[in-house]
């Protein structure tokens, strides 16, 4: 067995894997989550993908720290207190970093692994933001973050900077069309061009999990 496929099924062995994740496929997807804390963003999908392209005044930073902060709070994240207070500066470093609104991070968290910052899915995507491990360590290298193997997606500092700059990546490949961006997430921009090249109707039950989690959040922090 190579060294990357033993640290991985270390990892597993260590973490359990997560029964909450969504398959790669057009099968049933689990419920969303009952809505953490939200912000008021654009209106449109399409906005929420550029939302973050001005820099935030201190009290706006201010408050998406807290919601992510209280997002995690109410999840199984398997992260101590400490380390939730600073992976909520992280996410929303990582949407400013990459001009997305942090509500959209957090919604692809949620339907992703629930928040488990360990979970494992059935076809070995891994962390908070569930990334395949080739798709980890390219972005990893274009970005000049240190890949130790599979592992390294562990780390939910690490994670969450990859999904969010692997998320624009998609969504400037796509024109700013968020949900396309958001299904290539889900089923690999390879068989999403595919479609797109043949004219096929895509998947929509992914991105619309996916922004029904976002705009629930939403609804949450103008109630809160």
């Amino acid at each position: 067995m190579s060294r990357s496929k033993l640290a991985t099924l270390l990892c597993v062995l260590l973490y359990g894997l997560s029964g909450s994740l969504l398959p790669r496929d057009d099968a049933t997807l689990p419920p969303v989550d009952a809505a953490p804390p939200g912000f008021v963003a654009p209106a449109t999908a399409n906005d929420v993908a550029v939302s973050g392209s001005e820099t935030p005044d201190a009290a706006a930073d201010a408050l998406h720290v807290e919601a992510a902060r209280r997002f995690l709070a109410a999840r199984h994240t398997r992260l101590a207190p400490f380390e939730i207070e600073r992976l909520s500066r992280a996410i929303v470093d990582a949407a400013h970093e990459n001009q997305l609104d942090p509500t959209l991070i957090l919604a692809v968290i949620a339907v992703e692994s629930g928040g488990h910052a360990f979970a494992v899915s059935p076809v070995g995507a891994l962390g908070l933001m569930q990334i395949l491990p080739p798709t980890g360590r390219e972005i990893a290298e274009r970005l000049g973050i240190t890949w130790r193997g599979p592992q390294t997606l562990f780390d939910p500092y690490v994670n969450v900077r990859l999904g969010a700059a692997y998320l624009r990546e998609l969504a400037d490949r796509y024109d700013g069309e968020i949900s396309t961006a958001l299904v290539a997430y889900n089923w690999g921009p390879g068989h999403i061009d595919r479609r797109l090249r043949r004219g096929t109707p895509l998947p929509v039950r992914y991105s619309k999990l996916v922004l029904d989690a976002y705009d629930d959040e939403r609804d949450s922090r103008k109630r809160s």
